[in-house]
């Protein structure tokens, strides 16, 4: 990997994660086009870390005192009706779905899954899925009506972003609009569900980040990796900020326009062996 692709793919992931674009999607989408390579999933994980720094500073007040009661309302009962309390819970049960799968599939998400026809192909089908969730979501529930069937179901939205070109944060807020959550309310719980199984993911996969899981495949040094993690970090930081307003008052049809255009794009250059699929 040279310092060129590794600062480029770190402006790319802390750009991408936080919106509902796919951020693996667009690494690897970046990586064929402009360096004819892929930077692999787990250089991908890796590099996540520095975004899911940002969340972990951006919301380490509502983290602290989520995991505080918590810990309280394990022995104390007057505790456990509150937001806080049950928040912990939702995002322990919400993050199990991706947990399961990415261990069940961690061959294919690192291979098969990494096919441009694939990547390119789940852009455009989940921007209209995407599209009918904000059409039809009336926008009702705030974090306050939240249960336990919301955060199981936007947990398995979560799981499907496994796909790159799914995107994480587009299948969480997908789920929470179709659940009839706010574009706000859902954003936040995204937010929060990320964290264990972003870091999880990252930590796993540092010992595969500098050795190459297919042919072809660009390895970074620890320098180069360290160096796309802060880049990630700093621009995911004012990603999370913009996101949050953005959701409060827009809609989110120029991601699907946008998810639509790209996927649209990579498949042509497919179509005309501008850029390989694996």
């Amino acid at each position: 990997m040279t310092w060129v692709e590794a600062i480029v793919l770190g402006i790319v992931q802390g750009l991408t994660e936080f919106l509902p674009v796919s951020s693996s999607g667009h690494l690897r989408i970046t990586s064929a086009i402009f360096f004819d390579r892929d930077a692999g999933a787990s250089f991908t994980a890796v590099t996540q870390l520095g975004t899911e720094a940002a969340v972990l500073i951006y919301f380490a007040k509502d983290i602290w005192r989520i995991t505080r009661t918590w810990l309280v309302g394990i022995r104390d009962k007057s505790v456990r009706s509150s937001l806080d309390y049950r928040m912990g819970w939702y995002v322990i049960v919400g993050s199990i779905p991706i947990g399961l799968f990415g261990f069940v599939f961690k061959d294919q998400i690192k291979t098969a899954g990494r096919n441009l026809w694939v990547v390119a192909t789940t852009l455009i089908v989940f921007a209209f899925v995407l599209a009918f969730a904000e059409y039809w979501g009336r926008q009702t529930r705030t974090l306050e009506n939240f249960r336990m069937k919301d955060g199981v179901v936007m947990g398995f939205a979560q799981a499907m972003a496994l796909v790159p070109g799914v995107s994480r944060s587009g299948g969480t807020l997908t789920a929470g609009l179709l659940l009839n959550l706010t574009r706000e309310a859902a954003a936040r719980y995204s937010f929060l569900l990320a964290i264990p199984a972003v870091v999880m993911s990252g930590v796993f996969s540092l010992g595969d980040v500098f050795e190459p899981s297919a042919p072809g495949t660009s390895v970074p040094t620890v320098a180069q990796t360290i160096v796309a993690t802060v880049i990630a970090f700093g621009i995911g930081y004012a990603a999370i900020a913009w996101l949050l307003r953005y959701v409060a008052h827009h809609t989110l049809y120029v991601f699907v326009l946008y998810r639509v255009a790209l996927g649209t794009l990579v498949l042509a250059l497919l179509l005309t062996g501008t850029i390989d699929a694996t």
